[in-house]
């Protein structure tokens, strides 16, 4: 059966360490969370469906997919095959009165109101366009909403031969889709998207795109005034009661000045937590980038 997407009430209690070079505030070692979102579970596969479109829908890369499953990366996946999925992801950290946490080379955006988190994969801006990091709050509401083309974009139509449009109503051909939550960061929103395949890459031109179900949930969650944060962290760490997770994933605006490892012994040593890491095991998640939360504890 297809898997329902909603929010995750969490009740595990995580100690999360995220680290980057650069994010929404000076510190190089983000302080303690207590959350985190999805996991393993398994999926029977339906008609029109593919690695590209099952990494899209649950944030995961379709390499990984198909690693963990002994399939050929690109190759098709027939009806009613069953799939083991791993949706892990750590969640940054929350501050403040912040509803809406979006990390970059993650590419997921996490709500959280009180006791209730839930974790979304997005797509955000692709290098040569990237999303800006930094606290904003939500400005703007509008659902079917009209887009009106920027002129960024439009010089963009025409470098490329394409029609240059100036404005495109709500409906099937609207990139917007059917939500809409502007950004106090200039042009930049949160919205729904006719290009479901997107999600999960770095492939908008600064705006965090979601699947039309998942900004569906989001839209009435979350008001006009609601304070958020664009983080850039590639590297996230955390111990719950499942064990220390480590996440990592590409440094795709190439911001990250300092060696990963070096960071993570350093974020590990604040809540003490070292000597119960499998170091070895850390540098191979740290290499591999897969972009999933996986157990780097010496009893996992």
């Amino acid at each position: 059966m297809r898997p329902v997407i909603t929010a995750r009430l969490v009740v595990v209690v995580s100690v999360t360490t995220a680290l980057s070079s650069i994010g929404a505030s000076a510190r190089r070692v983000s302080p303690i969370s207590t959350r985190t979102t999805g996991g393993p579970f398994q999926y029977e596969v339906v008609a029109g469906d593919s690695l590209v479109s099952l990494g899209a829908r649950y944030g995961i890369d379709p390499r990984e997919i198909a690693l963990a499953n002994g399939l050929k990366p690109g190759g098709a996946i027939a009806p009613g095959l069953t799939l083991r999925l791993d949706s892990r992801h750590i969640v940054p950290v929350f501050e403040d009165d912040v509803v809406l946490v979006i990390n970059v080379p993650q590419r997921m955006l996490f709500f959280s109101d009180n006791a209730l988190v839930a974790g979304f994969p997005v797509a955000l801006g692709r290098r040569d366009w990237p999303t800006p990091m930094g606290d904003f709050s939500v400005v703007a509401k509008e659902e079917n909403p009209t887009w009106d083309v920027p002129a960024s974009i439009q010089a963009e139509m025409l470098r490329e031969g394409r029609t240059v449009l100036q404005q495109v109503p709500p409906g099937p051909t609207n990139p917007l889709g059917a939500f809409w939550l502007g950004l106090s960061l200039g042009s930049v929103g949160v919205h729904g998207t006719n290009a479901a395949l997107s999600i999960f890459r770095h492939a908008t031109h600064g705006c965090v795109r979601m699947h039309p179900d998942d900004i569906a949930l989001l839209y009435p969650l979350v008001p006009v005034g609601a304070r958020g944060r664009i983080v850039y962290e590639p590297i996230l760490l955390a111990q719950t009661p499942e064990g220390i997770f480590l996440e990592a994933h590409p440094d795709v605006y190439r911001r990250m000045t300092t060696d990963a490892l070096s960071l993570v012994q350093e974020s590990a040593a604040a809540p003490g937590i070292s000597s119960e890491i499998d170091w070895a095991e850390a540098a191979k998640v740290l290499h591999a980038r897969r972009g999933i939360a996986s157990a780097v504890d010496l009893n996992r």
